[in-house]
């Protein structure tokens, strides 16, 4: 049918008789029948015949976008660059040329198309400012990509302010400030509010951002109802092929994740899937990443029963995939990062969902039932800050034994380190430093004089404004040093050269934190209440260090201080990591795989028996509402000594305003005032 369609058409563009109407919907026509092969071709006759159509401008487009999607560049950039030349006025010529360039890794060449679209945008129309937000957008993420953070940040504060609800902007602009350690990180200015602004603020962010667990459980609760909505038809739902087990075969396991390559999380879990019991489980990894042919990547596919690529798959056929695999437990190993599927999972491929691992706090979502975490990091007194059942390993964590280590230690020299100082070191991201954080630094090193902080380099722009900070407070800049970035095999060599690991809060240290006590360098943590904030702690017990876990600011400085000056109980930490390194429960992944098989049993047995847990969203909205008005970085919510009395004030407040219903964690029946008689 396709081929007698295209033959009529191809006559018809010959003789100048097919309209660019009539275009557009034959080659959709075509390329549902014969893929684009014959589009191509009925593109190709129209524009040797019709040169001087008014609308050329707009086939030419048509034409390069379908190019785009084959990923024939060349042939779209070509196509693209014809149209912008026939119609200068058409904007979205100019976006997707932009892209193009962008995709062929000419990064200038796109901004200036995207720029030539902002410059053309002086009319006030709806369709002006959606084109102009785009190309804003588009300017700022490739000028992030190229480390051009200021630039970055004033193109979404132009965005922003043509467009405030835009919470991918908004997300995207929080997220380069805290990058940038640009303090304040949420700014009000005239035309936005810190209302708008704090409720566009991403899972991710909101945790480095304050260690408020109820206002994370919020923001991640609205970033789901409001980014994942609600999936449209397709549901999967019965899970026939899941819920027909034999108590004898193993269960199946999914593992979804982009992670599962040389990436933090596959330097994680490379050990754990060949260490899996094939009598209780059958493993597979569900990979939605980059395509990544790498050594890590290839090991964890060969220690997988089965290896299956999603990328390429849109989440209903995914869902349907996972599904008919009879998957019984899907663990998400991605949450609210880059590249997961959560709109994938809200599909519910697999009778049971498990966060774990991925994404440090709890997903907030009607679909998550389980979250593995461990004693340290979820008490049973913290359970209310969590939508799902808390579950528990030794440590959450797993460890890979069989890590890289560069055999090329370098000396303190070759790392630009003085030989004979006590040198602090902080291999966290950039991102993680809040002003709170810096400032404890900078009070260590005023007190442990000659002392140096050795940090992980970052853009230009975050290295001048913490140099600038630590000036204005006294510091030496030259006391901060930055590592440049290497492999991970070499960047573990180069461990050993430091004294102390600070640690950052409220959003701590995970696989870094791994890395430096299997190095053998102790490290300081202050745990506070929220997930992220913990991790750090449950990996120091786990490795026999609980006395370098704080509770308070003022402790974490004394103590910090207090080893500053004393490198003989250092050495002693750095001879009981290395010591236990083989024995104790941080490191070993063989406990950590058979607990979490139990785990796996458990919550399987939970479904046999009707009492799968339902994810708790009482009140999130209202908590949500409060928490956008807050100003966290005036008063440090770590430090806030009664944190239930703190939030009871506010919700009383609007609850005599607008009346809230009682729920399980800080607004429960005994909290609510009485009514006067």
């Amino acid at each position: 049918m396709g081929s007698e369609i295209l033959a009529s058409m191809l006559k018809r563009a010959e003789k100048r008789n097919l309209s660019v109407v009539e275009l557009a919907r034959t080659v959709e026509v075509l390329k549902a029948t014969d893929g684009l092969a014959g589009a191509v071709s009925l593109y190709e006759t129209w524009l040797k015949h019709n040169q001087d159509d008014p609308l050329l401008y707009a086939v030419l487009f048509n034409f390069g976008v379908a190019l785009m999607d084959t990923n024939d560049l060349a042939g779209a950039a070509d196509k693209l660059e014809r149209s912008v030349a026939h119609n200068p006025e058409f904007i979205p010529s100019h976006i997707n040329l932009g892209r193009v360039y962008e995709r062929q890794g000419a990064a200038d060449k796109a901004v200036r198309q995207w720029s030539a679209a902002v410059d053309k945008l002086s009319a006030i129309n709806g369709g002006a400012i959606a084109h102009k937000t785009i190309a804003l957008n588009q300017m700022a993420r490739v000028l992030e990509g190229g480390n051009q953070d200021d630039p970055a940040e004033i193109m979404l504060r132009q965005s922003i302010e043509i467009d405030r609800e835009q919470p991918e902007a908004i997300q995207h602009y929080i997220a380069l400030r805290q990058r940038q350690c640009k303090w304040p990180i949420v700014s009000p200015w005239d035309r936005v509010d810190r209302e708008t602004l704090m409720a566009g603020i991403s899972p991710l962010s909101i945790s480095v951002y304050t260690d408020d667990p109820i206002m994370q459980l919020a923001t991640n609760w609205n970033y789901n109802r409001r980014d994942v909505g609600i999936p449209a038809a397709g549901v999967v739902g019965s899970h026939w092929a899941a819920r027909e087990r034999r108590p004898s075969e193993p269960l199946r396991i999914g593992y979804l994740s982009s992670d599962l390559r040389e990436h933090a999380i596959g330097y994680l879990m490379a050990e754990v899937f060949g260490l899996h019991d094939r009598q209780a489980v059958e493993v597979y990894a569900y990979y939605c990443g980059p395509q990544a042919e790498q050594p890590m990547q290839e090991r964890i596919k060969s220690s997988v029963d089965h290896w299956i690529p999603i990328s390429h798959l849109d989440d209903a056929t995914a869902a349907r995939r996972i599904a008919d695999d009879g998957i019984q437990i899907l663990v998400d190993v991605n949450g609210y990062t880059r590249d997961g599927r959560t709109k994938l999972l809200s599909l519910r491929p697999a009778p049971i969902i498990v966060n774990w691992l991925g994404f440090p706090g709890s997903m907030a979502s009607p679909y998550h039932h389980y979250i593995i975490a461990d004693d340290w990091i979820v008490p049973p007194e913290n359970e209310i800050y969590y939508s799902e059942k808390v579950v528990r390993l030794p440590c959450y964590q797993p460890n890979d034994r069989k890590r890289l280590v560069s055999p090329n230690t370098p000396s303190r020299q070759e790392a630009h380190l003085p030989e004979d100082a006590m040198v602090y070191c902080s291999f966290n991201g950039t991102h993680k430093i809040t002003r709170f954080t810096f400032e404890r630094w900078l009070t260590i090193l005023d007190r442990v004089p000659g002392s140096v902080l050795w940090l992980l380099d970052s853009t230009e722009t975050a290295r001048g404004n913490l140099r600038a900070f630590a000036s204005q407070r006294g510091i030496a800049p030259e006391r901060l040093i930055f590592a440049e970035k290497k492999a991970n095999a070499d960047h573990l060599a180069r461990y050993p050269l430091a004294d102390l690991f600070l640690d950052t809060s409220p959003y701590g240290a995970h696989t870094t934190a791994s890395d430096a006590l299997w190095m053998g360098v102790p490290m300081l943590t202050l745990s506070g209440r929220s997930f992220a904030s913990r991790v750090c702690g449950s990996l120091l017990n786990a490795a026999g260090m609980p006395e370098l876990i704080c509770v308070s600011p003022e402790e974490y400085v004394d103590r910090a201080v207090a080893l500053g000056r004393n490198k003989a109980t250092l050495q002693g930490y750095r001879e009981r990591l290395l010591a236990g390194r083989d024995s104790c429960v941080l490191f070993d992944t063989p406990l950590l795989v058979g607990e979490l098989e139990k785990l796996y049993k458990g919550m399987w047995s939970d479904l046999q028996a009707g009492t799968l847990p339902r994810p708790d969203l009482t009140n999130l909205d209202a908590y949500h509402e409060l928490g956008c008005r807050q100003d966290y970085e005036r008063e440090e919510i770590q430090t806030v000594k009664d944190y239930q009395a703190w939030w009871q004030e506010k919700l009383a407040q609007r609850h005599a305003f607008r009346p809230i219903a009682p729920d399980r964690r800080l607004w429960t029946e005994t909290a609510i005032p009485a009514q006067p008689a």
